[in-house]
């Protein structure tokens, strides 16, 4: 029988965002059952905005969550870690308004977590099961959700670079798989859109100690942490961003070419018809899948 887990006792850290450059110090705090995962603005007297797709704001180049004019940026990177690692209650204590970006990856907080410990609470874990399949799709950019009885990830890309260009990572996500083949993959980005980026106040705080950066032909910062390291990071932006439901999800997910705004628009489709979705304590239970899957606008 699945419970709900909070970690053991309170970690930290501190370090730049990436597009702010404002430093800041981030504290995960165990939180009783039912709380979910609760960002605190402790620089604004603990001003509390929950990790929800309520208050999804700007995804651009990163996903922010604002509630009352309170805006917190970047969560994506810590939401994937707790997300994948099962902890489903803890408070984020952060004293600016966006999350650290440390070394561009995941697996800072994986670390954390592991750290910190992990405590089983007395509460059943409720999970969401999908009812039918529903895509969302945007030229030649789309993301689905199949109904399944685990959460699996498929994602590609395909970017004009010889280092990138088309790469595919596939996999059944959990806290070992999660902390082995994704959580260490890298942020990154182009040298020639550098200057574009921070003229709109952007990547301020990026440097080669927190994201991997292309040339036109090569790589100027160090060697990969794995061959395909662009895909699996864009599958950990997808689990981040993910979190976001507010459930342990049973889906298969499959984006090709997709980004925040890809995924946070699949997130509040589900959020708004609860058609899509049972809530259910079963961990095991099978939901016949359609043969199609049912087509939604980018927009909606």
């Amino acid at each position: 029988m699945p419970y709900q887990n909070t970690i053991s006792r309170p970690v930290e850290t501190e370090g730049v965002g990436l597009h702010t450059a404002v430093r800041g110090h981030l504290r995960l705090v165990p939180a009783p059952a039912d709380t979910g995962i609760v960002f605190r603005r402790t620089d604004l007297e603990n001003f509390e905005i929950e990790a929800d797709g309520r208050w999804l704001a700007r995804v651009s180049y990163a996903t922010s969550l604002m509630k009352k004019g309170v805006l917190l940026s970047t969560v994506e990177h810590v939401l994937a870690a707790l997300y994948a690692c099962g902890i489903d209650n803890v408070y984020i204590e952060l004293d600016a308004l966006e999350v650290p970006i440390l070394d561009g990856s995941s697996r800072p907080f994986v670390e954390m977590i592991a750290k910190a410990g992990i405590r089983r609470l007395r509460r059943r874990r409720r999970y969401l099961q999908l009812t039918r399949p529903v895509e969302i799709v945007d030229g030649d950019r789309h993301i689905a959700a199949y109904p399944a009885t685990n959460f699996r990830v498929r994602y590609m890309i395909d970017f004009p670079h010889p280092l990138v260009g088309r790469e595919e990572v596939e996999l059944d996500v959990d806290a070992e798989s999660f902390s082995r083949e994704l959580a260490p993959a890298r942020t990154f980005g182009f040298l020639e859109d550098v200057s574009r980026l921070r003229s709109m106040d952007l990547i301020r705080g990026g440097s080669l100690d927190n994201a991997i950066v292309l040339t036109r032909d090569g790589l100027l910062s160090g060697e990969l942490r794995f061959p395909d390291e662009f895909a699996r990071h864009k599958a950990l932006d997808l689990i981040g961003d993910l979190a976001l439901v507010g459930r342990p999800l049973k889906a298969y997910m499959v984006a090709h070419k997709g980004g925040h705004a890809l995924h946070t628009a699949l997130v509040t489709r589900l959020l708004r018809d609860r058609s899509l979705v049972i809530e259910t304590a079963d961990e095991t239970i099978a939901v016949p899948a359609t043969a199609m899957p049912v087509p939604v606008a980018s927009g909606d």
